[in-house]
């Protein structure tokens, strides 16, 4: 099995939701795109990445939304040694369709007594629906790890829910682990990086909002 020395997760660049949530009421959440700090915010990562990756190939996975392919482009990666993959299963989780603000609010409050992983947003999803089609898209990475030529690094193109359920999946966090962390900033990055010992470890925690109340 080729494992590769690195996966690394980013989260795409500001968007126009992220600045303005009214947009919600008038774009679908999968067309919005990044604004012009979401642009430099993934200029200046996909430098980093450049850096990090050499001239070594890249197995990119990207949400399907705009805001990911958007920032997947500002990363300027040579064509020559990636291959592309558009994820569903990375998308975002899903609110519902056209979103009217207020209920959005309302339910993100409903959300913040009842759990963030468990809370499902009236016809949309709960964390825990996103963990499952998370844990749906490692399987298929996993066996993506067999063949003999795959490349050395992992890119996956998502949102900041996602990246921290996959970590939650890979590292086996509980629940309540889950529910203390923050969602990395826009344009942020976490790597999973292979040690000596044929262990993955996060190359940097995330965030923590507060200490793990286990229920």
């Amino acid at each position: 099995m080729a494992r590769p020395r690195r996966i690394v997760l980013v989260r795409h660049g500001e968007s126009t939701g992220n600045l303005d949530d009214s947009v919600y009421e008038r774009e679908p959440d999968h067309a919005l795109g990044l604004t012009e700090r979401g642009r430099q915010e993934a200029r200046d990562t996909g430098k980093e990445l450049r850096e990090l990756f050499g001239r070594e190939r890249v197995s990119v996975y990207v949400s399907p939304y705009r805001r990911t392919h958007e920032t997947l482009r500002a990363f300027h990666l040579d064509s020559e040694l990636i291959r592309v993959r558009e994820e569903p299963r990375l998308r975002e989780q899903d609110w519902g369709n056209w979103q009217d603000r207020e209920d959005v609010r309302r339910q993100k409050a409903y959300r913040d007594a009842y759990g963030h992983f468990f809370y499902r947003f009236a016809q949309g999803e709960s964390g825990a629906d996103v963990y499952d089609r998370v844990g749906g898209f490692l399987e298929s990475l996993f066996r993506s790890f067999e063949e003999p030529d795959h490349p050395p690094n992992v890119l996956l193109v998502t949102h900041g829910l996602a990246m921290r359920l996959f970590c939650m999946r890979w590292f086996h966090w509980t629940v309540a682990e889950f529910e203390s962390l923050s969602n990395p900033g826009n344009g942020e990055y976490r790597m999973l990086v292979l040690g000596e010992d044929g262990r993955y470890r996060l190359d940097r925690p995330f965030s923590h909002w507060r200490d793990p109340e286990p229920y």
